[in-house]
């Protein structure tokens, strides 16, 4: 069983993953509760409202965060604000950096929200950096969750691919549904085998972790301000511009003359990500380019 769960399925992507999840568990006209930072609903090209016909019920927290309280409140909600039909996390937890959702809070808002009559999926994109964080296994993460996706292509290291795990009932409605999204792949099995390689090597992962720790000293160090190193707790460090003390054209201008490439800032921050392909001697290279 993968994450504990009676059958999975193969998405090209987590965001296919992702819909195929929202489009089962929901009905046109319902909402979503989930965090107003979440994936699902800021970089997924309203694929929700396009695809299912439902709206968001947000909840204004950091990291990621919803609380028994929050779950409380909106299922509270009376009158004719529209139903709510499930509850999305996201761990880790993207835009706020790589941040996890304390496994507490994670166990007691799920509860709260079954007993409150939702469904529950889980973008779990990058919960293997969540295990690899706090020592709680997938399977812990995945049992307060109908649904889970995670990615193979994301920390795990393969080239492509993301799974949808959950009950056999639930999977063969979701087969159904990808071949709706056009997301059935004659070519899967090249495709898993990769995969495979990537669960197997998972325990690697805290090496990233390690390596953005030693990225986020570093700039810390040089540039005191732009990073708050406690903050780092997976393999993402993001870096404040100001604390740089230099605009984004003259950052890529430094790291250009080095030959370092680098992705505009997105989400009031710059976003540095660890993972197999680099070690601690790109990080000296690109804080040495930096200044």
């Amino acid at each position: 069983a993968v994450a504990g769960k009676e059958a999975a399925i193969f998405v090209p992507t987590g965001t296919m993953g992702n819909q195929l999840a929202i489009m089962l568990h929901t009905n046109p006209g319902e909402e979503i509760l989930a965090n107003e930072a979440s994936h699902v609903r800021s970089i997924e090209a309203g694929a929700p409202q396009a695809l299912s016909g439902v709206g968001f019920r947000t909840v204004a927290a950091p990291n990621g965060l919803i609380m028994p309280e929050d779950v409380d409140k909106a299922m509270d909600a009376a009158g004719f604000f529209p139903r709510i039909g499930l509850m999305v996390w996201e761990n880790t937890h993207n835009i706020s950096g790589g941040r996890v959702i304390p496994y507490e809070i994670f166990e007691k808002t799920s509860a709260t929200a079954r007993e409150r009559g939702l469904s529950i999926h889980i973008d779990g994109a990058r919960i293997f950096n969540a295990v690899a964080a706090t020592g709680v296994e997938t399977d812990k993460w995945a049992e307060h969750g109908d649904t889970i996706q995670f990615c193979f292509s994301k920390g795990l290291g393969a080239p492509v691919g993301s799974i949808v795990c959950g009950p056999k009932d639930t999977v063969d409605e979701i087969r159904y549904l990808r071949k709706r999204l056009g997301g059935g792949m004659r070519q899967a099995g090249v495709i898993a085998a990769a995969a495979r390689v990537a669960l197997a090597e998972r325990d690697r992962l805290v090496e990233d972790h390690d390596l953005a720790s030693e990225l986020a000293r570093g700039l810390a160090d040089r540039f005191p301000g732009s990073v708050n190193v406690d903050d780092v707790e997976t393999n993402m460090v993001r870096v404040n511009l100001d604390g740089l003390g230099m605009s984004w054209s003259e950052v890529n201008q430094r790291l250009a003359a080095s030959g370092i490439k680098a992705n505009a800032p997105f989400g009031g921050g710059w976003r540095l990500v660890t993972h197999r392909d680099v070690d601690s001697g790109d990080v000296s290279r690109l804080l040495e380019a930096l200044g």
